[in-house]
């Protein structure tokens, strides 16, 4: 009998105590809230907000009834996409795309970082470093326009190549050209800033490691692969599962910038088409489908990799 309210007071107690840290915490550290509230406001109204009308994947969605007023589809459009000619295309190149650019842009920014930080003249380091990190400024607007100049018929790169012998190629109208050209501009622009964040890792390093190194006679080459890829494989591995979970997501903007109907065979990906039909076509119901599969297969890959990486090491996200 006295149990009951035994614990119902303890619970109480719990209760009043957490509000009251909390209340204290918020009074001590009131500032670096404020701080805080416009990233935690964007998040609120800009990622949270819009997923009100992710019920328009399930409806058939007219502007003029409004989200609420029209009628209840079911799955219909997700069984129009999967049967639909361009599933099997979209989801290829998507897939192909990002793993190229796995395969190719991650670890060049790993091995940028590694180079740089054996670089021993500090002016030269830094100049380097300036030079790797300009393409990231430069717009995605501009890269794809000093591509088309350099790769046009009468480009430098063609006429590079008729003088060396080899015919002109055109480079923006062949379908084999597509994925290399995307995937090999995109390394260019940003190998020098993704090394930034592995610096940083390596700079972390315990520099009495190398010294211990050198004393048992280990050279450069060995205090790489034993102390300083060792020491960034967390890193390593946190931005890995990030690229893996983002594998079904290519920048829209950079592919609908560069392609074209004669390049769709291998440049059209989720994202650009969900552009064409969405808001092209304005068929939001149909494309809001097509984006929410998109996002519970990149959902799941994050998961995937985290698990899978818990469980041969221990490094993980969460």
């Amino acid at each position: 009998m006295q149990t009951e309210p035994a614990v119902h007071k303890t619970t109480v107690l719990k209760k009043d105590s957490a509000w009251r840290i909390i209340r204290k915490d918020l009074k001590v550290n009131k500032l670096i809230y404020l701080m805080v509230l416009p990233v935690v406001a964007y998040y609120v109204i800009f990622h949270y907000g819009p997923m009100y009308g992710l019920q328009i994947a399930f409806k058939d969605f007219s502007p003029g009834q409004g989200i609420a007023g029209s009628p209840w589809i079911g799955f219909n459009h997700f069984q129009e996409f999967f049967s639909s000619y361009y599933f099997g295309r979209l989801v290829r190149n998507t897939i192909l795309i990002n793993i190229y650019e796995l395969l190719f842009g991650f670890p060049a920014a790993i091995l940028m970082a590694l180079l740089l930080n054996e670089i021993r003249s500090t002016l030269f380091k830094r100049s380097v470093q300036t030079i790797s990190y300009l393409p990231h400024f430069i717009s995605i607007v501009v890269v794809v326009g000093m591509m088309v100049d350099f790769l046009a018929r009468d480009g430098l790169i063609n006429q590079i190549m008729g003088f060396l012998g080899f015919d002109s190629i055109a480079f923006f109208r062949e379908p084999g050209w597509f994925r290399f050209l995307y995937v090999s501009s995109g390394v260019w622009q940003g190998v020098g800033w993704g090394s930034i964040i592995y610096l940083a890792a390596i700079a972390n390093i315990d520099p009495t490691l190398y010294e211990a190194a050198k004393i048992d006679g280990a050279g450069r080459l060995k205090q790489v692969l034993h102390i300083t890829i060792p020491g960034i494989m967390p890193t390593i591995v946190i931005l890995l599962i990030l690229n893996v979970g983002s594998m079904m997501s290519v920048g829209s903007e950079k592919v609908l910038l560069m392609y074209n109907p004669q390049t769709y065979e291998t440049g059209d990906v989720i994202s650009t088409f969900v552009y064409r039909k969405g808001i092209l076509e304005a068929n939001y119901g149909y494309t809001a489908a097509v984006g929410l599969f998109n996002s519970i297969i990149s959902f799941a890959l994050i998961v995937i990799s985290n698990t899978v990486s818990k469980r041969v090491s221990e490094n993980k996200l969460w």
